[in-house]
């Protein structure tokens, strides 16, 4: 089995690293839109909603269906803004995701948690099946009040902003993938944006 997945490894790497036409290379890289991005105060936390929208390139859905796991990070980084030296990192919450297919069972299984998830998926709880990818990709594009920060940590009259960041991760794949992809603007699955806090001010 071993040496099976890796022959499977070894040919994506291949194909990733094969010479591309001139019009492939000039390409962009995927886009993703990161729409209605909001902060809610909810008692003694403040919560992050917000849906992407994207669709996997074909060289990522093919290497998934043949049976190479995707690894999807979004990152909630909470900032306060002060004039006279660099801003301070006062939060960073992170959702990691593995997404692989199962060709025995016909089925998408999905993987999160707020550490990184290692390659075999053991130790992770929370993981659910989905009959189809599109299913399987909507739980990893829309995030429902995901608790970001205490509000015992945000100071009354202070200025705060979220740094919202999402991707493929790369790092989590094995070696000769990583190698293959480097480069490809195919594989280059991210997105970033930014929004106020709102706090009361003081009194």
């Amino acid at each position: 089995m071993g040496l099976i997945v890796y022959g499977v490894l070894l040919g994506l790497s291949l194909g990733f690293m094969h010479p591309q036409p001139v019009m492939a290379q000039l390409s962009q890289a995927p886009a993703v839109q990161v729409a209605d991005l909001s902060l809610e105060r909810l008692d003694d936390a403040y919560y992050l909603s917000t849906t992407l929208g994207f669709d996997l390139p074909v060289p990522v859905e093919e290497a998934l269906n043949k049976g190479v796991a995707l690894y999807f990070l979004s990152q909630a980084e909470v900032f306060k803004e002060r004039w006279y030296w660099y801003e301070k990192s006062v939060s960073l919450q992170e959702r990691h995701y593995r997404l692989s297919y199962h060709p025995l069972s016909r089925q998408w299984r999905l993987l999160s948690s707020s550490k990184p998830i290692p390659n075999s998926g053991l130790g992770v709880t929370l993981g659910v099946a989905y009959d189809n990818l599109q299913e399987a990709l909507f739980a990893v594009k829309r995030l429902s009040n995901w608790r970001v920060v205490n509000a015992s940590d945000i100071e009354s009259g202070s200025k705060y902003h979220v740094d919202f960041r999402f991707k493929l991760d790369l790092t989590q794949f094995p070696r000769p993938l990583q190698i293959g992809t480097l480069g490809d603007s195919e594989w280059n699955l991210s997105a970033a944006k930014s929004t106020r806090l709102g706090v009361e001010p003081s009194k």
